[in-house]
């Protein structure tokens, strides 16, 4: 830097220590003193700048222009104040572009020439920030305006600012309409005399009741039509502003479809209870003249055995089975309807103790070889069921076999979240077509004559597997027998459906 002789002071000293970068130019627009921080700026080296036309610093498209300002600066010479200066481009020495605030202050040498003090600051990273605000303000616009949800804001005294489209929509209002109104305007009797104590609360106590939950009220049309609505409420700052943004969501239909489903569980309870009535009342009034009929058949073929040829005792015989069946099949259908009603406490199960007393309930003959995997898992379920769908496995095994030395096994693997078992027999198999025809109610596949069967245990089993959240099929070649399929899942299982405690 030279000595400038500038009148009153020399500013050489304090431009050299300045942070802010800072020039001097005269009239005919050269630079006669520029500071370190304007040369690191615009990437000049120390003293390169000195001599240099004003002009070399600003992008070529701006030259003539800016020649005419300066001279138009010189010609009435006054000061702009910092934060009041215009903005403009710079240009560095690598040729890019940078935006700039420039702030003037006219100078004087001692022999009365005049001059002005540049003050310059790049911008750039502050246009950065503004360009970043305004493009999240046009999110936020964007969002505010096409949100399917509704959103209002309201001031700390509940004075409506603004709806969005969906807030319109839904209140039946413009915002021009509520803009300045309490908010409170929007709610029903007894919401609207309340809300201002609510917000009064939260001003003096800061005790939060709405205010970054969300709860169920009810709201009130331009119309004057209530309907019950979800309403969030988050609070903003704006400076030393406090205000609130509710969100709100017209739950009429899913009201509705509750009210809806509540009807329909309640209607289910009811059947349900009837249902429960029905079937004990039926079991008591068939199941006892079924009793009397059996009596009365055994007593006819023991007293009166002598007199019946082969047709007739073979007539009592199929009397006293039908009889028999038909009281199995009461019971059968009781069992069915109970499962899923009527439930008893899940406990955990021990299958190794479990297959034990079914098989000994059961029974079978003597000729008959019934195999149980060792080391079974204990599961967490109702005790009952789990041994009904065993039990009627291995039953229907039993019944249906068709060899002299009749086999069964019983196994479980590993099947991830579940248990997989199996009952495997060596009977006559089951033709594919049949797969799904054996697990409806009444369903059998051989003469009731040859074989005592209701047609309820296959279907019993798949209720209760089912209420388990777990499945039950089946593999099976003709001939050499099949393989009963059924899973368990290893944490127990809500169970599905309606019941009561047995």
């Amino acid at each position: 830097m030279k000595n400038l002789g500038i009148e009153g002071l020399s500013l050489e000293w304090l431009l050299a220590s300045a942070t802010d970068a800072m020039l001097i130019v005269d009239q005919a627009g050269n630079i006669v003193l520029a500071n370190p921080a304007l040369e690191s700026m615009f990437g000049y080296g120390s003293g390169e700048m000195l001599g240099l036309a004003l002009e070399a610093l600003v992008p070529a498209r701006f030259h003539a222009a800016h020649v005419g300002h300066r001279a138009d600066f010189f010609e009435q010479p006054r000061a702009r104040a910092m934060g009041a200066g215009a903005e403009l481009f710079g240009r560095h020495r690598a040729g890019h572009e940078f935006g700039v605030e420039v702030s003037l202050s006219p100078l004087r040498t001692s022999q009365g020439l005049p001059l002005v003090l540049a003050t310059v600051r790049d911008v750039t990273e502050r246009k950065l920030a503004q360009q970043a605000l305004q493009e999240s303000e046009a999110r936020m616009r964007a969002i505010f305006e096409t949100a399917v949800d509704a959103i209002l804001t309201i001031d700390e005294q509940g004075v409506l600012e603004r709806l969005n489209p969906a807030a319109e929509r839904l209140f039946g209002y413009a915002e021009a309409e509520v803009a300045g109104r309490n908010v409170s305007m929007l709610m029903p009797q007894p919401h609207r005399k309340l809300h201002d104590g609510y917000l009064a609360h939260y001003r003096d106590t800061g005790e939060k009741r709405i205010i970054g939950k969300g709860r169920e009220v009810e709201g009130l049309r331009k119309d004057g039509s209530v309907f019950p609505m979800e309403l969030s409420v988050v609070e903003m700052q704006l400076g030393a502003r406090r205000m609130f943004t509710g969100m709100v969501r017209d739950i009429s239909e899913r009201k509705q479809a509750e009210e809806h489903n509540r009807r329909l569980m309640q209607e289910i309870s009811s059947a349900n209870e009837e249902l429960t009535n029905f079937a004990y009342v039926v079991s008591h009034d068939l199941k006892a003249p079924l009793r009397g009929i059996g009596s009365l058949a055994d007593w006819l073929a023991t007293d009166y055995a002598d007199q019946f040829n082969d047709e007739g005792k073979e007539h009592m015989r199929l009397l006293i089975n039908r009889v028999h069946r038909m009281s199995s099949l009461i019971d059968g259908i009781l069992q069915y309807s109970r499962v899923g009603r009527v439930r008893e406490a899940q406990s955990a199960v021990d299958l190794n103790r479990l297959l034990v007393d079914v098989v000994d309930l059961l029974a079978p003959p003597p000729q008959f070889r019934i195999t149980v995997a060792p080391a079974l898992p204990t599961v967490q379920a109702e005790p009952t069921r789990i041994q009904q769908v065993f039990h009627n496995l291995i039953s229907n095994a039993i019944k249906y076999m068709d060899k002299p030395d009749g086999m069964i096994e019983i196994g479980c693997e590993d099947d991830g979240s579940h248990w997989r078992f199996s009952v495997r027999d060596n009977g006559p198999g089951i033709e594919p077509r049949h797969f799904e025809r054996i697990f409806q109610l009444f369903q059998t596949l051989a003469s009731r004559d040859r074989v005592e069967s209701t047609g309820v245990g296959l279907a019993l089993a798949k209720k209760i597997v089912e209420m388990y959240q777990g499945r039950i099929w089946l593999e099976s070649q003709m001939g050499q027998g099949c393989t009963f399929w059924f899973t368990l899942p290893k944490s127990g299982a809500r169970l599905s459906g309606t019941g009561s405690p047995a």
